[in-house]
């Protein structure tokens, strides 16, 4: 597993050894590449990268700082393995704030975003029909950020990506099955239709459906992912 890590490590053209280390790292974890309970070895990735261990200790500190990584004395630095109960309650606070986006952003979305979020949806149903699991998952993500990005409020958003990231290492919607893609799926295509009416009451009830349907995902796929149980 660490040598697969350090192989796909790519450093970046920044000058900033401290920037390329933890850019490459977030990258590698969100991707999938360091999947959850995946061992992080400071003084191999400080050759990888042919740094001093300082800005791989301070790069994996902000990276702890985000949740995204937990480090143990005797144990080192661990790509983090949320429980299903630790996935279900960030799931619901990222709903909860996706949900706030959402009933701002329905009244301030402007007709070139609503496309974006139509050919986001035309995408994710080509991704079904050809069984492609990766630009599924990628995708929904796409989605979901152009319906929520025209509530212009960075803070709001800031905190919707930080939780959405807590969850990325899984790549749920790789794995969930056809049938559910397809049924959240119709929750994108009623979202679009009640954002085109600028209904806020309509689109926040289809997004609490959504989310319970999210929620119902990660009990369909916590066994498959080898998720823990608390």
């Amino acid at each position: 597993m660490t040598d697969r890590l350090l192989d796909q490590l790519g450093e970046t053209r920044s000058g900033n050894a401290r920037a390329n280390v933890l850019e490459e790292l977030r990258r590698l974890i969100l991707s999938g590449g360091a999947p959850p309970g995946a061992q992080i070895p400071p003084a191999e990735i400080a050759d990888a990268f042919g740094v001093s261990p300082i800005p791989v200790r301070e790069a994996l500190k902000t990276l702890v700082g985000e949740g995204l990584v937990v480090h143990r004395p005797g144990v080192g630095y661990r790509v983090s393995q949320p429980s299903t109960d630790e996935l279900r309650e960030i799931y619901f606070v990222r709903g909860t704030l996706e949900q706030a986006a959402l009933a701002r952003a329905v009244d301030l979305i402007d007709d070139a975003s609503l496309q974006t979020a139509r050919d986001r949806h035309a995408d994710l149903l080509v991704a079904v029909k050809y069984k492609d699991g990766k630009a599924f998952h990628d995708t929904s993500r796409e989605f979901h950020r152009a319906l929520t990005s025209p509530c212009a409020m960075p803070r709001l958003l800031n905190m919707f990506e930080a939780t959405w990231n807590l969850t990325e290492p899984f790549q749920m919607m790789r794995s969930v099955t056809p049938e559910t893609q397809q049924a959240l799926n119709d929750d994108h295509a009623a979202l679009l239709e009640a954002f085109a009416d600028r209904d806020a009451a309509s689109v926040l009830d289809v997004a609490h459906r959504h989310h319970r349907r999210l929620e119902s995902a990660i009990i369909e796929t916590a066994d498959l992912l080898d998720v823990r149980h608390d």
